[in-house]
């Protein structure tokens, strides 16, 4: 990791009369580094903060507790523990967290009180955010502006798009520890929320990697913050572009020196249907499965 790397701010303010402005803007960014920030969205920091206060309170459950939801690989939902091994580290993140969909199983109020009702309106909100940018991503592509938002629509029974829950445990011997190793998104299109101080997200720009895994090239620290949503492009989204768009490669690491404290960060992942067909302007097919 050296230096640092500018990564644009896209305001969504006004949107229906700037619509081609943005548009312009997260074609940029796509093509360039895959990362963006977003501002003027319309979650509230109040919004937010809510959130991580659920968050929290679920991830401060006893194990045997979030124990009743386990990781499911059929549909990828339930809480996990150290259990996501990278090819780029051989080792397993160090960090817990919570897949939810709309209809997948939840914690109950009695675990964490309001927790269904905060996270389905929060879940909604991500939702009309990603709509708006996919809709500029459509038309960009020469597609009807809601043929991707189409793909990912989430009322249908193949919907894939999830929620997920992130909290990295704190570390009293932070060197050479991976919170998360190297990896791009293999979804659409991931929208990051993270807090002001609890830092650790480096990202490589574009695919330029020297391997598959991109080990040994730069990765630059993106400061977290509360507020913008951090934006990347994932795996689907650069098929779909016809590798257009660029879903790079990112980490997080912990502090180099001393204890690196608790973590937590909420990602919405929007994702093809499971049936639906990515077929770009080139016509190359894939299919998501």
């Amino acid at each position: 990791m050296s230096g640092s790397l500018a990564v644009p701010a896209i305001s969504l303010k006004n949107f229906d009369t700037r619509k081609d402005e943005i548009t312009q803007q997260l074609v940029e960014a796509a093509e360039k580094t895959g990362f963006f920030t977003l501002v003027d969205h319309g979650i509230t920091i109040d919004d937010i903060n809510s959130q991580f206060a659920k968050s929290e309170a679920y991830f401060a459950l006893p194990h045997e507790v979030k124990a009743r939801i386990p990781h499911d690989i059929r549909t990828n939902n339930g809480w996990e523990y150290k259990s996501q091994i990278r090819q780029s580290t051989g080792t397993a993140d160090q960090k817990e967290s919570l897949w939810i969909q709309r209809d997948s199983e939840w914690p109950t109020d009695e675990e964490v009180p309001n927790f269904r009702d905060t996270t389905k309106r929060f879940m909604g909100k991500c939702e009309e955010i990603s709509k708006r940018v996919l809709a500029c991503f459509s038309t960009s592509l020469g597609f009807s502006e809601d043929h991707l938002n189409k793909a990912m629509d989430v009322e249908a029974p193949d919907n894939l798009s999830q929620m997920r829950l992130l909290h990295y445990m704190a570390s009293e011997d932070a060197v050479g520890t991976w919170r998360a190793g190297n990896h791009t998104d293999i979804g659409c299109l991931t929208l990051l929320f993270q807090r002001d101080g609890e830092d650790g997200l480096e990202i490589c720009p574009g695919r330029e990697s020297h391997n598959d895994h991109a080990i040994g090239d730069t990765f630059y620290p993106l400061p977290a913050e509360t507020g913008p949503i951090v934006v990347n492009i994932g795996d689907m989204l650069m098929a779909w572009s016809d590798d257009r768009f660029k879903a790079n490669f990112h980490h997080v690491r912990a502090k180099d020196i001393g204890k690196s404290p608790d973590r937590y960060s909420i990602a919405y992942f929007n994702a093809g249907r499971k049936n639906v067909i990515m077929q770009g302007p080139l016509k190359r097919q894939y299919v998501s499965q």
